[in-house]
């Protein structure tokens, strides 16, 4: 006898359930995963400081500065001769290129318009990992980066070129040391860079010893 219904037999029932179960504890462990692979090692200890050079061409004399809420340890580089448009922006210290492209948005000041409307963020930048959770950042570059995303780059390698995209009022070089998530006060040369806050504005010369290697 038939009772004029369909009927789904319960195996096939418990069988659908247990697929789900399996597919959101997979969908589970690769978001753990995920985020162990970027967590577990910004928390190991940091390796020693690496011997950081200006992210600028050997011998140049450049402006650091700071101004009341810039955010503490970050540093604005601008050339004290010469057009800023267009410098080559070199890498601190040997590493791996983890970004490479916008952040934010580019915004419209250019060479030719440089009143042109702002952008958001650090327009195109480039973010270098040296290893032992040490990482340098590089903002406002004029144009996409030199370098890709993976790519093995060594001290003085140019990575960009001075701009002003992203919220940026005049052509230069915003630039960051990292040590793991925290940002730390910038040395270079095996110094102190002297910014620590951004409480008052403050304003230092240095000349850059980013120079060839003699091999």
């Amino acid at each position: 006898m038939t009772t004029g219904r369909p009927t789904t037999p319960r195996s096939h029932r418990r069988a659908r359930s247990r697929n789900i179960r399996v597919l959101i504890a997979l969908v589970a462990a690769a978001a753990i995963l995920g985020i162990a692979l970027v967590v577990v090692p910004m928390l190991r200890p940091a390796g020693p400081r690496p011997h950081f050079q200006l992210p600028v061409a050997c011998g140049e004399t450049w402006q650091l500065s700071t101004y009341p809420g810039h955010d503490d340890y970050d540093v604005d580089l601008f050339p004290t001769e010469g057009e800023a448009w267009g410098r080559p922006v070199l890498a601190s210290y040997g590493g791996t290129v983890t970004e490479a492209g916008i952040n934010g948005s580019v915004g419209g000041r250019t060479p030719d318009n440089p009143e042109g409307p702002r952008g958001r963020g650090g327009g195109y930048w480039v973010k270098i990992d040296h290893g032992g959770t040490w990482e340098t950042q590089y903002l406002h570059m004029l144009e996409p980066p030199l370098v890709t995303v993976g790519q093995r780059v060594s001290q003085g390698h140019q990575i960009g070129l001075l701009g002003s995209t992203g919220n940026s009022g005049a052509p230069h070089l915003h630039y960051e040391q990292r040590r793991g998530w925290e940002k730390v006060e910038t040395h270079f040369d095996g110094a102190p860079s002297g910014i620590t806050t951004d409480e008052r504005e403050r304003i230092l010369r240095q000349v850059s010893n980013n120079c060839p290697t003699v091999s």
